[in-house]
């Protein structure tokens, strides 16, 4: 999800209006105009039969120390297209065994291999190339992230394959630049710190920025001389294992990177309760994220990473230019479909100006283009997969029968595929099911309040603490809002503002730690203190 601040993408065209409102919150109101002009067009494009990717799909096996391979029971599953449900291709079923090569590769890797025993400069090196890589194959690797994921082509091709690049440059431009200390002590003694790589890193990505959260994930930890075991999301294989291959291409050394595909139960499980792995990273639900935590306490009590769910207010306070203000909610909840853990899922209006947003909101809804993620202009694709687009749909009909108001969408769109209609809810209660969970879906519910007390008192009565927006034209309720929301992230007038350099986690159960940026570089390093005698010093 970072972004990435380059000029060229930022055109007038429709297609690379996605690149602005990743970086600057939101597709400005006359974007949002534009697009209207493609609605009456919406039948139509369902009624069409998808396009085609022209892609292959060569890697579908394994990577274990440097090599594709069968899963050991000889076992594959099903990845399937969100457009029709039908099989893009047959992926090897890692499980405990493959888990166990994978991570005896990588602690060959670390404990004898040269990956940790090269200069920083070395692995910089190798990360550089990777990330030219990467853009080399930008087309290839969106059409694939499309193909699997169901997000549209333009979002992955024009933002996140471009930012897998520029994620891994941040993380090479760090690599040289870690350094412990030197201490001052009471006494005669030489003191420093050493910052140690950790060992074997275990890390698990989710499905819904596949290729971003391998790159959250792998460059920090390659950068501070770990080695890897990444399980993907069995719901979205297929670029990681590519990506992994584009870095053996760059001189990666055999065994630093190993990529499992499976399941959370079996090769996710024994990835995070691996006596072996010295460190453990996840990204998912806050459900899953306890039993991850779990497995690694009860196994040798390996230090865990946790980016975990949310429910994101989204405050438009009474100053707020309306239009805009619309455009930004409609953008932080819909974006990737509504499946981003930080969305803007509670959107509080103030009283004064709330019937007017109810109105616009909905007409933003009823405008946006729903269809073929591969088609030109298309701002909408489906769902993941059939269990998700079920979950979405229950929590629709939940909303119906707690009695909010159901202003637009609320059902499938077309008839094939994992599709969903734009859903706004008004009147909507803190209490519903539909304000308290994450839907993870195109599900935007609004609520209305007073004044900032108690604004601030409802945003922040729920587990979760990921991230907050605010809308308003007024520095001192922007200033009291920030410092009193209790969230990792609060973006002002902008929303999925992300960066190589800006940190990014929860408060509560919607994690523990930080990704992206300095930050993430202690979570795959050791702090060694070294203490020397000094004999009859010159200075202490």
């Amino acid at each position: 999800m970072a972004a990435r601040r380059i000029s060229g993408l930022l055109s007038r065209s429709f297609t690379s209006g996605y690149a602005s409102a990743f970086f600057s919150g939101g597709r400005n109101s006359s974007l949002g105009r534009g697009i209207s002009r493609y609605s009456n067009a919406a039948a139509a494009t369902a009624a069409e039969g998808p396009i085609i990717p022209s892609v292959a799909v060569n890697y579908t096996q394994l990577l274990i120390n440097g090599q594709f391979v069968d899963a050991a029971s000889g076992k594959t599953f099903p990845t399937c297209d969100p457009r029709t449900g039908e099989v893009i291709a047959n992926v090897a079923e890692g499980d405990v065994e493959d888990i166990n090569r994978a991570v005896s590769a990588a602690r060959k890797a670390f404990d004898n291999g040269p990956w940790p025993k090269m200069t920083a400069y070395e692995r910089s090196k190798i990360m550089l190339h990777f990330a030219d890589l990467i853009e080399k194959h930008n087309d290839e690797i969106a059409t694939l992230e499309t193909w699997d994921n169901g997000k549209p082509y333009d979002q992955a091709a024009k933002i996140e394959v471009p930012m897998v690049a520029r994620i891994f440059r941040y993380y090479a431009g760090w690599a040289d630049k870690i350094h412990g200390l030197v201490v001052p002590a009471d006494g005669q003694h030489h003191v420093q710190t050493l910052h140690e790589p950790i060992g074997v890193a275990g890390q698990i990505i989710p499905w819904n920025f596949p290729l971003l959260m391998f790159a959250w994930k792998v460059g920090p930890a390659l950068a501070c001389g770990n080695t890897v075991v990444i399980k993907t999301a069995e719901q979205t294989p297929l670029t990681a294992l590519y990506a992994a291959k584009l870095f053996h291409e760059a001189g990666l050394p055999e065994g630093v990177l190993n990529v499992i595909s499976g399941f959370g139960p079996t090769a996710g499980a024994a990835l995070a309760s691996h006596m072996d792995v010295d460190k453990l990273a996840f990204t998912g639900s806050t459900e899953t994220g306890k039993v991850v935590l779990e497995l690694a306490a009860r196994s040798n009590l390996k230090p865990v990473t946790l980016e975990l769910g949310g429910k994101s207010p989204f405050i438009v306070c009474e100053d707020a230019d309306i239009d805009k203000a619309v455009e930004l909610a409609h953008f932080a909840l819909f974006f990737n479909q509504g499946q981003c853990c930080c969305a803007g899922s509670r959107t509080y209006v103030h009283e004064r100006v709330y019937d007017e947003f109810i109105e616009k909101a909905k007409e933003r809804a009823v405008k946006r283009l729903v269809g073929d993620p591969f088609k030109e202009g298309i701002e909408q694709g489906p769902q993941v997969d059939s269990e998700q687009f079920q979950k979405i749909l229950k929590c629709i009909r939940s909303g119906i029968e707690d009695g909010a108001t159901l202003e637009a969408g609320g059902e499938r769109f077309g008839t094939k595929g994992y599709y969903i209609k734009p859903t706004v809810f008004s009147n909507v209660k803190d209490e519903m099911l539909i304000a308290r969970d994450e839907i993870f879906g195109p599900v935007q519910s609004i609520l209305k309040f007073k004044d900032y007390d108690e604004v601030i008192h409802r945003a922040n009565n729920t587990r979760y603490g990921l991230a907050a927006g605010v809308f308003t034209q007024n520095l001192e309720t922007a200033n009291i809002l920030t410092r009193a929301l209790h969230a990792g992230t609060v973006w002002i007038n902008c929303f999925d503002v992300f960066d190589a350099a800006i940190p990014f986690g929860g408060y509560k159960m919607s994690g523990h730690g930080r990704e992206k940026g300095i930050y993430s570089l202690s979570n795959y390093l050791q702090v060694k203190a070294v203490v020397t005698p000094l004999k009859n010093p010159a200075w202490l």
